[in-house]
């Protein structure tokens, strides 16, 4: 079986981007920590209980991600730089529509 690859660019607080291959399926950080992606501290491994691996969706993709769950808002609460677009890179599965998506993160994660 062909492994189905998306083209997602990580966007670093200074403007800085990495633009690289991810597979349908793993979580936007998984895609960053396999990558060497700066700024995906992602310090719980992926279990949406530390919010270190926290980006900013654009508006033009936010419809192509599934729902935040309650307990996803919560962890995001606690982010010194949450705002409307923030969402937890852990909680987001890629989807070939993903393809071309940019994701910015903020100038620390905490």
């Amino acid at each position: 079986m062909d492994l189905i690859m998306v083209k997602i660019v990580y966007v670093e607080h200074d403007g800085t981007e990495h633009s690289v291959d991810v597979e349908v399926g793993e979580s936007i950080m998984e895609g960053a920590v396999s990558n060497s992606i700066p700024g995906i501290d992602a310090d719980c491994g992926g279990g949406g209980a530390c919010a270190t691996c926290m980006v900013f969706i654009g508006d033009e993709w936010k419809d192509k991600v599934e729902s935040m769950t309650d307990e996803e808002e919560s962890m995001i609460d606690f982010h010194e730089y949450k705002d409307d677009n923030s969402r937890l890179g852990c909680q987001v599965l890629v989807t070939e529509e993903f393809n071309g998506m940019k994701v910015k993160m903020p100038p620390s994660q905490y």
